[in-house]
């Protein structure tokens, strides 16, 4: 059987990948900490919390992406290029969080020192593990997931926040910012799909990366506890 061309290949992963957003959707809505949000019960410590485990991961998320650039072989150097300005554009989103925090009446050290949940120390191992190997074209999967959550419901949650904590939206920069501008990295990653696509093996990888990469971060959110 003939191998589907790059257009094909893209469009059967992102079928794909459309089915697991939406179990990883339905199962992060029922986490205690999103209920609260989304049912008017949130509080300020559990914005605080939220922010704290947000950090470790964004602060992670520009090295397993740069570690990720580097395993990058010489026939994908295009895609290894679009990580690395990835990287670069989002080292220093974590500082985002930390202004977050102190505008909404946090101690700028307790940030800075909060220590990652189970959830969060199992979501960074996993990242960092599939950036070490060698053209880890499965991480385009955990993109997807991370990047749909900036896309999709970071700037709902963002304007929750301010409404639910009367906060100013200078309160909630990073997660306004994130909708906002988040899709059109959405758009980039279908980009990224044709430079390694059709495979099939890689295409499962990429699905198999998101399924894992969907578990964990929903246990990451599962762990923050106020």
């Amino acid at each position: 059987m003939a191998e589907p061309d790059a257009d094909e290949a893209v469009a059967a992963v992102l079928r794909k990948l459309a089915v697991v957003w939406t179990g990883f959707e339905a199962r992060l809505e029922a986490v205690p900490l999103i209920r609260k949000l989304t049912r008017g019960r949130f509080e300020l410590a559990d914005y605080h919390a939220f922010l704290v485990q947000l950090r470790q991961q964004v602060k992670d998320g520009a090295l397993w992406m740069s570690r990720a650039a580097s395993n990058i072989d010489e026939q994908h150097l295009e895609l290894r290029s679009i990580l690395m300005r990835h990287a670069v554009a989002e080292h220093r989103d974590f500082r985002l969080l930390d202004a977050d925090y102190v505008a909404s009446g946090g101690a700028r050290q307790a940030i800075e020192n909060g220590e990652k949940n189970l959830g969060s120390e199992a979501l960074s191992a996993w990242m960092f593990h599939k950036a070490s190997q060698a053209n880890p074209f499965g991480l385009l999967g955990a993109m997807f997931i991370i990047e749909g959550l900036g896309s999709i419901k970071a700037g709902e949650w963002g304007r929750r926040v301010c409404e639910r904590l009367d906060l100013p939206t200078t309160a909630a920069r990073f997660l306004l910012y994130h909708g906002e501008n988040d899709a059109g990295h959405m758009e980039e990653f279908q980009a990224m799909l044709r430079l390694v696509l059709p495979d099939a093996a890689t295409a499962a990888a990429i699905v198999r990366c998101a399924e894992v990469t969907a578990r964990l971060y929903t246990l990451q959110i599962e762990e923050i506890a106020a």
